[in-house]
């Protein structure tokens, strides 16, 4: 619904302000609502403005201090102030095309180009809410005199050259790829370790399972010999060892025997060599115990 008007009175819209003039002249503001005026008087509504928040999107191109031309794409929020309209009203004779001409594409080119070129960058990135918070300060003092508050300057975008956005998305694949091989490297290490740790337990597992099934069959060995011993009299304990080991002699023949697929070969091979290698343990076993009694 627009404003209403008549020749006595008139109705402003909500978020608008009239201007009303006598004789020419500037004479009040109109508030929103119902208004009278008197033409007898000279009185009547000029204009009305709105007090809408109105947005303007400006792109700007300039240099950063590592010589990389971008463009800044800001968005500019601005609004009439109320108090003051009568300055917007009268100041400006097209609002939006004169702010976006003389103030933003000229002042604002300015000021931005004044604190771009400080930074590099990255930097820039990284600090461009404190560049739109230094322009909206400068912008601030030059619209008060036109009767516009400047309300927010966002930075929406920087935009460099596209050469130097793939040499930047090639810089950072190149950092991620040399942190994944560096945590692919920490896991490869700790993959070793733990194999290795693995591997050390097994062989200890093996070592003691080892020495407990020697220490089995010389316990068995030991109370077969002793057996034999006492029921079969004049006997030796040589002898019985001699015949023990014949036993297992041809007990592993038969499990040899046994597979098909088996290829070990006693050389030299028969049964007289069987005594041949008791006689060597019994003295290889003798000769320790001399020489650790001449120690």
């Amino acid at each position: 619904m627009g404003n209403v008007n008549c020749v006595f009175c008139g109705c402003i819209e909500q978020a608008s302000v009239g201007v009303v003039e006598k004789w020419g002249r500037f004479d009040r503001l109109a508030e929103p609502g119902l208004n009278f005026w008197n033409p007898l008087a000279g009185e009547c509504l000029t204009g009305t403005l709105s007090t809408r928040i109105n947005s303007l999107d400006v792109k700007v191109e300039t240099k950063t201090k590592d010589n990389v031309f971008v463009q800044l794409l800001c968005s500019i929020q601005y609004r009439v102030i109320r108090q003051n309209a009568d300055d917007a009203f009268y100041e400006l004779q097209n609002p939006t095309e004169q702010i976006q001409a003389y103030v933003f594409d000229g002042n604002l080119s300015f000021f931005v180009r004044a604190h771009v070129p400080k930074m590099n960058l990255d930097e820039l990135f990284e600090q461009k809410d404190e560049v739109a918070k230094a322009v909206l300060e400068e912008l601030e003092k030059v619209m008060g005199a036109y009767g516009y508050n400047i309300e927010h300057i966002l930075m929406v975008d920087i935009i460099p050259d596209a050469s130097v956005r793939r040499a930047m998305n090639e810089i950072n694949a190149a950092q991620r790829m040399q942190l994944a091989s560096v945590y692919k490297g920490e896991a490869d290490k700790i993959l070793q370790v733990k194999k290795a740790e693995a591997e050390a337990e097994a062989k200890y597992l093996g070592g003691v399972g080892v020495a407990r099934q020697r220490q089995a069959i010389t316990d068995g060995l030991r109370e077969n010999i002793l057996n034999f011993s006492h029921k079969v009299e004049g006997t030796s304990a040589k002898e019985v060892m001699d015949l023990i080991m014949i036993t297992q002699y041809f007990d592993t023949i038969k499990d040899l025997g046994n597979s098909s697929k088996n290829t070990t070969v006693f050389i030299p091979h028969g049964p007289g060599h069987v005594r041949d290698i008791g006689d060597q343990i019994r003295n290889g076993l003798m000769e320790a115990a001399s020489a650790q009694v001449t120690e």
